[in-house]
C-alpha cells in the first residue's frame, strides 16, 4: 500500500513538473487546486500534498498560505504593474530573446561605459550564486535573471532596468536540464551559460563597449540556439 502511494506521489511529481519545465504552467501561475489534482488524477490528498512538498523542495513551487502554490517564482503583487506576456509556446520564448537581444546588447554597452562602484560585485554575486545552484531549478533561474538585472542597473538608465524589471524571471528560459535534480555537478549547459555570463562580465570590467554588447549578443543567440536543440526543433538562421 505504501509503494502504490509512493509511486501515485511519483508520477504526480513527474506530471507537474513536466508542466512547469514545458512552460504549461509559467513562472507566477498558479497551479490547479487540491480538489482538481484529486479528481483528474485520481488520487488522495495526501498523494497531492507530498507531490507539492516534494516540488517545493526541488525549488519549482513557490506556496503562499490561503492562495495556493505557484511555478517557480512567487506572483507579483498585485499592486505592481502587469508584466505583460509571459511566454509559453517555444516560438514566444525565441521571440523574447529576439527582443532581449536588442536591449541588454545596449545595457551590456552602456554599462561598460558607466560601470559604476559596486556593479561588478553584484554581477560577481549573481554569478557565483549561479555556479552553486545546480539541482534548484528556481534557484538557478533567478541567479541567472539576477545577473542580468544587475547588468541593467550598472547602465544608471532607468529605463533599462525597467524593462528587465517588467519582464521578470519570466524572462529566463527554463530547459528541461535544469529541472536534473539528481546532478552534483553544474551540467555542461550550465557552464557554457556561466562562461558566456563571465564573458560579458570582463567585457565590462574592462569598459570596451563593443566586445560586451558582442558578448551579449552571442549569449543570447546562443539561448536561441540552446533552446532549440532542447526542443527538438529545426533551427532558424539568426539575424
Amino acid at each position: 500500500m505504501q509503494k502504490t502511494k509512493m509511486n501515485l506521489t511519483t508520477q504526480l511529481v513527474e506530471f507537474l513538473r513536466e508542466l512547469i519545465s514545458s512552460g504549461q504552467i509559467a513562472p507566477g501561475d498558479k497551479l490547479p487546486s487540491e480538489n482538481t489534482l484529486i479528481a483528474q488524477h485520481g488520487v488522495s490528498r495526501t498523494v497531492v500534498r507530498e507531490a507539492i512538498l516534494r516540488l517545493q523542495a526541488e525549488g519549482l513551487l513557490y506556496t503562499r498560505r490561503g492562495a495556493g502554490s505557484f511555478a517557480l517564482t512567487p506572483p507579483r503583487d498585485p499592486s505592481e504593474s502587469p508584466s505583460g506576456m509571459v511566454p509559453r509556446t517555444l516560438l514566444e520564448r525565441r521571440q523574447l530573446l529576439e527582443y532581449r537581444i536588442g536591449i541588454e546588447s545596449q545595457a551590456a554597452a552602456t554599462a561598460a561605459r558607466v560601470n559604476p562602484p559596486g556593479a561588478l560585485a553584484d554581477m560577481d554575486f549573481a554569478l557565483a550564486a549561479f555556479r552553486a545552484s545546480e539541482g534548484n531549478a528556481s534557484q538557478t533561474m533567478s541567479c541567472d535573471y539576477e545577473f542580468h538585472l544587475a547588468i541593467a542597473k550598472a547602465t544608471g538608465n532607468p529605463y533599462f532596468v525597467q524593462a528587465i524589471e517588467m519582464l521578470g524571471p519570466a524572462m529566463i528560459t527554463m530547459p528541461r536540464q535544469r529541472f536534473d535534480v539528481n546532478s552534483s555537478e553544474i551540467s555542461p549547459r550550465l557552464q557554457q551559460v556561466a562562461d558566456e555570463h563571465e564573458a560579458i562580465r570582463e567585457a565590462i570590467a574592462a569598459g570596451d563597449q563593443m566586445v560586451a554588447s558582442s558578448c551579449m549578443r552571442l549569449h543570447l543567440a546562443n539561448s536561441i540556439k540552446r533552446l532549440e536543440r532542447e526542443s527538438g526543433a529545426s533551427p532558424k538562421k539568426f539575424g
